[in-house]
């Protein structure tokens, strides 16, 4: 009986699988055939400030490199050489145009708070609650708090069926409800860096290859920011958990998701793609940011061409 049930349950996962792979390669006309369907809720919308909170130990250096990240989603003219952070984010616009066509975008990120929270107030094994109790700091209106947590830092889901998540979080403001949304994203270096770290880090299964060098000499950094750059393309498209999304509300399949593991042309299981190589250090990227920062990003589902778009 056990071995029916694990059969039938790949037999429907390929099913899936292959479900997927043909409505990601198939022209859609309109919104209604999209993989990624509108559930008619509120996007973002104005000027909406990204609160770091720092819970554990980060360098400087650390903190910098996702600092500069965030900038360069919003400094469209701000990195030097193409491509860009920038051009990344512009796949996310794409969502906002669908529902309102004469705005390509109807918001902007700037970097805001940045929050230290080096003395473990909560410990050292986190629940989700406390997660959104942390993302709680930032700000309260018109604001994505970003939660960071260090590879000391345990948290519930974390290694086994996660790297991040994003939610929203309702709240009163000066006597108005309102809500503001929030990502948390761990430093997955001594837990699990096959898992959240992948391309640079040997995945702990499937087809086996070498792995990259990060370009920002930081395994778990540079892992965190291909976490964060999926759950922020999530939290454009879907911020309240009510916007674009496939399946069930409680596990969507979402702008980033819906491409696993692609991050250039030429992707397949095991191979993140034809990337670009930096000839001096040998690390792989594929977008320039500020400060000559170079990252790793993860395709998109673009619902323009409904296939998966990257930058190389």
């Amino acid at each position: 009986m056990a071995s029916f049930i694990v059969k039938l349950f790949a037999l429907i996962s390929l099913f899936n699988v292959c479900f997927a792979s043909r409505m990601l390669t198939s022209l859609v006309q309109n919104q209604q055939n999209q993989l990624l369907k509108y559930h008619k809720g509120p996007l973002l919308s104005g000027k909406i400030s990204v609160n770091l909170i720092w819970y554990g130990k980060f360098n400087p250096s650390q903190r910098a490199i996702v600092a500069d990240f965030i900038t360069s989603l919003s400094s469209p003219n701000a990195a030097k050489s193409q491509p860009s952070v920038a051009t990344w984010w512009k796949t996310t616009e794409k969502y906002y145009h669908l529902v309102n066509s004469k705005k390509s975008s109807a918001f902007s990120l700037y970097l805001g708070k940045q929050l230290l929270e080096e003395n473990y107030s909560l410990g050292k094994s986190l629940t989700q609650k406390q997660i959104v109790q942390l993302a709680s700091k930032g700000e309260q209106k018109n604001a994505i708090n970003v939660v960071l947590t260090s590879s000391d830092v345990t948290v519930d889901g974390f290694c086994v069926n996660r790297c991040g998540t994003h939610g929203s979080k309702s709240t009163l403001v000066k006597g108005k409800n309102d809500k503001f949304a929030y990502i948390w994203v761990g430093n997955s270096e001594t837990q699990c860096p096959g898992y959240c770290a992948w391309p640079f880090h040997q995945p702990i299964y499937g087809p086996q290859s070498p792995p990259l060098v990060a370009p920002n000499n930081d395994v778990g950094l540079d892992g965190m920011v291909i976490n964060l750059a999926s759950l922020f393309a999530g939290t454009a498209t879907n911020p309240f958990g009510n916007g674009y999304y496939q399946g069930p509300s409680d596990a969507p399949l979402e702008a980033a998701s819906a491409c696993p593991g692609v991050y250039a042309k030429g992707a397949y299981p095991g191979y993140a793609g034809d990337l670009l190589m930096d000839p001096t250090t040998g690390a792989s990227y594929n977008a320039h940011g500020v400060n000559d920062r170079k990252y790793l990003l993860p395709a998109l589902y673009d619902p323009s061409t409904s296939k998966c778009s990257t930058l190389v």
